[in-house]
């Protein structure tokens, strides 16, 4: 199996995810994305310092541009467990417009192909840090760091594919 490409159809998966009324809910990935255009962009982890100083920011800030120049979800993945995941987004109090969803057993990240073994620093597998632009369930940005770098997969870079 290849790593998810521009071109691919994103898989569908199940994620967890806190609604509005902060009700825990498993929601399909195909039924947030179909007919849309939409970001889902993942991180290692919840917490970790380039994800919660950077990748996460760079999206909560730059999301009115985004959502103005025609993008309709924007959606974080992390293998964590949806209550570790409601927890992140209450630090983002601005934040109006990223889904915090949860992958708690890698499933998803696994069907993309983009799980990242960090098991030798203690923090078992993972997501690489990536973002992808949809339109429509079909992949038309794949931007995927190798290891722990942050330069092609942020908000900006995005933007610009835009």
């Amino acid at each position: 199996m290849a790593p998810i490409a521009v071109g691919d159809a994103l898989p569908d998966g199940q994620l967890g995810w806190f609604d509005e009324n902060d009700q825990l809910q498993q929601v399909s990935v195909h039924a947030l994305a179909a007919g849309k255009k939409v970001i889902l962009f993942g991180v290692p982890g919840a917490f970790t310092p380039t994800c919660s100083n950077q990748h996460v920011p760079g999206f909560i800030t730059q999301a009115e541009q985004l959502k103005a120049k025609g993008v309709d979800e924007i959606l974080l993945i992390s293998v964590n467990d949806p209550f570790v995941m409601k927890a992140w987004a209450k630090t983002y109090p601005e934040n109006k417009h990223v889904k915090f969803l949860a992958d708690g057993s890698g499933a998803y990240t696994k069907a993309l192909d983009l799980e990242l073994d960090l098991t030798d620093k203690g923090l078992g597998v993972r997501s690489k840090r990536f973002a992808l632009l949809a339109d429509d369930l079909t992949v038309t940005v794949a931007n995927i760091e190798e290891g722990g770098q942050f330069t092609i997969s942020g908000a900006e870079e995005i933007l610009k594919a835009l």
